[in-house]
């Protein structure tokens, strides 16, 4: 796996996965932890779609969102951690070249995806917020499709094209990636071939995926808080603030660490930082989802209850 001669990213070699070093004594605490995650990932984001779904209150643009963002979340982490669990449990850090494409396939399509239907959240608290008498008129059933369903198509059509070009890339030395899954980036810094192309298709998605809905997302909320300022009584404030809160706790750390990885440029540090960053948005978003949304929203906390 670690050797070889120039061969493309369909050859039978496989590749190697580093990133989490090869400390066999941490073995078992770091399946045992990466277990706990990805359990409490799944059940948690399963149980907020059964409730939205469940329940008839909660059948609202907001938390048809929330349910499409959950079940994102399940998906998401599903792409990542179930291989990096058998890496712990078996020793085995190696990956198929084509069992690598298609890790990537699936997490490019649904990291895209997020981060338009992120900005489609904040479309629908701004709405809410700015909008209230037209609230209803504007965020229609018929919206809400569209929006999730705009999101989904573009996460496939640029997880298909970036996927793409990963066949024609030439491999002719060591098939180490270091890092804890297959990513773009990482495997374009062990190609020998030209990757001018593709580094330049990578940059234009960065930015239209990354970059576009981080600054809709950011113009959304100066609104809403510009908004929300002008609301005369504190209760009323509060009560404006909190619809937002828990979507803005998810945002925050989702687009900052998708910026640091995927637009600034690649110096040595931040390539040594890219691996911590890409755990922030690949294993502790989809986490502490549900939590946020369980503990910071009233209306979810009711129906937990019944």
């Amino acid at each position: 796996v670690e050797k070889g001669g120039r061969d493309n990213g369909t050859s039978p070699l496989g590749f190697l996965l580093v990133a989490m070093g090869n400390v066999p004594t941490a073995q078992t605490a770091l399946f045992l932890l990466s277990l706990i995650i990805y359990l409490v990932t799944v059940v948690g984001n399963i149980l907020i779609v059964v409730l939205v779904v469940a329940e008839q209150h909660l059948h609202t643009p907001m938390y048809f969102f929330l349910g499409n963002l959950s079940s994102l979340e399940t998906f998401y982490s599903s792409a990542i951690l179930p291989r990096l669990l058998a890496s712990f449990l078996t020793g085995d850090r190696t990956i198929s070249a084509h069992g690598c494409m298609a890790q990537f396939y699936f997490f490019a399509t649904l990291a895209t995806t997020e981060c338009y239907l992120l900005a489609a959240m904040s479309y629908d608290r701004y709405l809410a917020v700015c909008q209230p008498l037209h609230y209803a008129s504007l965020m229609t059933w018929k919206v809400c499709l569209q929006l999730v369903a705009g999101s989904w198509l573009l996460g496939l059509l640029v997880s298909t094209v970036l996927t793409s070009l990963l066949p024609q890339l030439q491999f002719c030395g060591p098939r180490t990636i270091n890092h804890f899954f297959c990513d773009f980036t990482p495997l374009l810094e062990l190609a020998c071939s030209d990757t001018s192309m593709a580094t330049l298709v990578a940059f234009v998605f960065g930015f239209l995926d990354v970059v576009f809905p981080f600054l809709f997302t950011l113009a959304s909320y100066v609104c809403i808080i510009a908004a929300i300022l002008r609301i005369p009584s504190n209760v009323g404030r509060q009560k404006a603030f909190s619809t937002c809160s828990a979507h803005l706790t998810i945002v925050a750390p989702f687009y900052g660490s998708l910026f640091v990885v995927y637009v600034l440029p690649r110096t040595a540090p931040l390539r040594q930082l890219s691996k911590v960053f890409s755990f922030f948005y690949t294993v502790l978003t989809p986490l502490v989802n549900p939590l946020v949304y369980s503990l910071r929203n009233r209306e979810v906390r009711e129906a937990l209850r019944k």
